[in-house]
């Protein structure tokens, strides 16, 4: 797993499992990486009746006119493929690159007998050849290679490479002859939309919106952006956009103009596939019909199957879809109005539909957009500059600034104000207990305090005997400023595990703008010998005052190994020193969520049309949904919240590894899931709730096998299992 081979290695838990269904630490890695193997858009699609329903259809039209060969590009589990047998073509080939999915397929057409028929390879569709693999040209491509941003699974690729070697040539234009002499493709043609919209959820995900977190001030010398910014410079290839169910999104969001139809692709049309990627970038412009922040151009499409039939991905559609979200960013403004227009710049580049440039215009520019070459119709200098100095464009990326990358997870971290306020007074009130000296009140942390500033305060104490300094370390994941809120505490070495060199320049930055010493902020990895053991003595006569550990990870699951990490830390603390957070309480509730069991495991053979998928596809279900966001999963809560489970890091005596909860039920329903969410004690005063609508960690849900029907009033038994990392929660009958 640690090399890359994700398919390999989930392929391996997933025997273990087998071979033994009790064994926890096979069951718990299986489910950590089954997200990877089988996607979880799978169980929601082979869900989407109406979908299925469409292409099955689409299909069926183009079979009976003729078409009557057919090859599936990147089958998944061979449903389209068995559309087109039950339609009646005579021949059936479908290709699948992952391993995991090709076998599970040859599995589902076995079970429903057509074994026979559809011939499966187990290749990428740019390596199929004739003879060698399928005898001869056929008439009909169907695929669903598309994903949220309707290119990024490369099928215009696999659609010029279909053309060019795997097709029939297509129908001659307003020629009325039989389809089987000719080729065609299913999906035939796409429409892509795009809108402006306010969104603070996408915001606090890819913008740091403050200058001040905690006392520390982040220095205007570093600007922060997320990956997706990233790319417009760099030479990786970076998904350009994140995407969102717009519908489910925390806090919603609202349009900012109306939606505008972004381009269009006719996927019968070879010269017009080959062109895409050689286009040159085009120039779009919406108006502002509705005030806000600029926060995202929200991207979605129509896919016109054939004729008659299409889906949509639009977000007040009812979709199994997500939408495609190209975050704005690096604007000196983001604020609009009624009458501005919002700027940018489209092109499709490494099989991706990118979206860049995002800039805003203020309405007294006076321009005017309405010339449809794209040229600005501008009609003398003074013009022109009054027109530029309007214009919003990423002026506020210069030179001097020290750029850093953070995933979106890291920047909604950044952006809780309440996470740093409480680790700000846990670790204050820990260094106030090990240093009662003045010193440490003296430096209070906005520089304020008693007005003795930090720089004075270094030189009062090197004339008297400057105190011995406290160590803290700080091994939480990714980005974190926290060694910097320490360093302002007092007389403090701090360190930070922060690996990227672009994350420790940026926190060298912070540190120097917050005017204290080099040597207050070091970088832990770099002192040590053996990168694997973290843990250790910061010098060999030397222990620890603070311990900061990763406790949960943000997908709402507890990091692998805490527990282990916190019997070593103990052991690595000098006396009166604390480990962050001390203890972690785990709630829950008991809900009714269809949504839940519609993203978790295919629902019968009602779905996929009577074809026999199910069994199949649910061996990869996962008990636990991950990346929820609570506050708007559609559910019906049917208990109240409980504690299920306390996780003691400085006193492993009061953990137990099992408990029984008793749940009161106080609504009538059906009991599919089990959310959770976690309250972190840093210590007695301070804690963090996880499902706080600032709070940077998402929640998950453990979803039951079987609905439990329940009455109001009923008494619900729960065996709550704490094994290394992995909680699982049972209904006791």
């Amino acid at each position: 797993l640690r090399m890359g081979f994700r398919d390999e290695a989930a392929g391996y838990f997933h025997k273990a499992v087998k071979l033994n269904p009790d064994f926890a630490d096979a069951k718990e890695n299986f489910y950590r990486v089954a997200n990877w193997l089988v996607e979880r858009w799978h169980f929601i699609m082979l869900n989407d009746a109406k979908r299925n329903l469409t292409y099955l259809k689409a299909i069926e039209n183009a079979v009976s006119s003729g078409c009557t060969s057919v090859l599936d590009i990147g089958t998944g589990t061979g449903i389209l493929s068995m559309f087109a047998k039950k339609a009646g073509a005579s021949c059936v080939y479908a290709c699948e690159l992952s391993k995991t999915m090709y076998e599970l397929a040859r599995d589902v057409v076995a079970a429903n007998n057509m074994e026979r028929e559809i011939k499966l390879l187990h290749l990428k569709s740019l390596d199929i050849e004739i003879p060698k693999h399928i005898p001869e040209r056929v008439s009909l491509v169907v695929t669903e290679t598309v994903d949220a941003g309707l290119f990024g699974e490369g099928i215009v690729e696999s659609l010029i490479h279909a053309w060019e070697h795997l097709l029939l040539q297509p129908k001659p234009k307003n020629q009325d002859i039989s389809a089987g002499d000719y080729g065609r493709v299913i999906p035939a043609s796409a429409t892509i939309f795009g809108m402006a919209v306010e969104c603070k959820e996408i915001r606090r995900h890819h913008r740091v919106g403050m200058q001040e977190v905690a006392g520390v001030c982040l220095s205007e010398a570093v600007q922060f952006f997320s990956p997706t910014y990233a790319f417009a410079g760099s030479e990786e290839t970076v998904e350009p956009y994140t995407t969102e169910k717009l519908s489910r999104i925390p806090g919603g969001y609202i349009p900012l103009t109306e939606p505008c139809q972004v381009m269009t692709v006719d996927f019968n049309d070879l010269q017009e596939l080959k062109s895409l990627a050689t286009r040159k970038p085009w120039k779009l412009s919406l108006p502002v019909t509705q005030g806000g922040m600029l926060d995202a151009i929200v991207v979605w499409f129509v896919l016109q199957l054939d004729d008659e039939h299409a889906l949509s991905t639009s977000p007040s559609e009812e979709t199994c879809w997500e939408q495609a979200v190209y975050p704005v960013q690096g604007l000196l403004d983001y604020s609009v109005k009624t009458g501005d227009t919002v700027m940018m710049e489209v092109c499709c580049q490494d099989c991706y539909l990118k979206i860049q440039k995002i800039s805003s215009l203020t309405s007294e520019c006076g321009m005017d957009f309405s010339d449809r070459d794209n040229m600005l119709s501008l009609g003398n200098e003074a013009e022109l500059c009054n027109a530029l100095a309007g214009l919003q464009t990423t002026s506020k990326q210069d030179g001097s600034s020290q750029v850093c990358v953070l995933e979106s997870t890291e920047i909604a971290l950044l952006n809780d104000v309440p996470y740093h306020e409480c680790f700000k007074a846990a670790m204050s009130k820990v260094l106030l207990s090990l240093n009662p000296s003045k010193d440490l009140h003296s430096m209070d942390v906005d520089g304020h305090g008693s007005g003795i500033n930090f720089q004075e305060n270094q030189n009062k104490s090197s004339l008297d005997v400057a105190p011995d300094p406290l160590y803290i370390l700080d091994v939480s994941e990714g980005f974190s400023i926290l060694p910097i809120i320490a360093g302002k505490l007092g007389p403090v070495k701090a360190y930070s595990s922060v690996e990227k060199e672009q994350h420790q320049a940026a926190l060298n930055i912070i540190s120097e703008a917050n005017h204290f010493p080099r040597e207050t902020l070091e970088f832990w990895l770099s002192h040590l010998e053996e990168e694997s053991v973290v843990l250790q003595r910061p010098k060999s006569d030397k222990l620890w005052s603070i311990i900061i550990l990763d406790v949960i990870e943000t997908s709402g699951l507890i990091q692998q190994e805490v527990m282990e990490k916190a019997a070593i830390s103990r052991c690595l603390l000098h006396s009166g020193g604390k480990i962050f957070p001390q203890y972690v309480l785990v709630y829950g509730m008991l809900v009714e969520s269809e949504s839940l069991l519609l993203e978790s495991a295919v629902q019968g053979t009602e779905p996929t049309l009577g074809f026999n998928i199910a069994p199949f596809i649910n061996q990869f279900k996962v008990p636990v949904r991950v990346y929820l966001d609570l506050s708007t999963l559609p559910c019906v809560p049917l208990s109240k919240p409980a504690e299920l489970l306390r996780l003691d890091l400085m006193n492993p005596l009061l953990n137990s590894p099992s408990r029984e909860v008793k749940v009161n039920i106080c609504k009538s329903g059906r009991v599919t899931a089990i959310p959770f969410w976690y309250h972190i004690h840093l210590d007695e005063d301070h804690s963090l709730n996880t499902s706080d609508e600032s709070s940077h960690w998402k929640q998950a849900a453990v979803v039951l096998d079987e609905p439990i029907p329940v009455q109001a009033g009923d008494e619900l038994v729960l065996d709550v299992q704490h094994h290394k990392s992995n909680i699982s929660i049972t209904v006791k009958r």
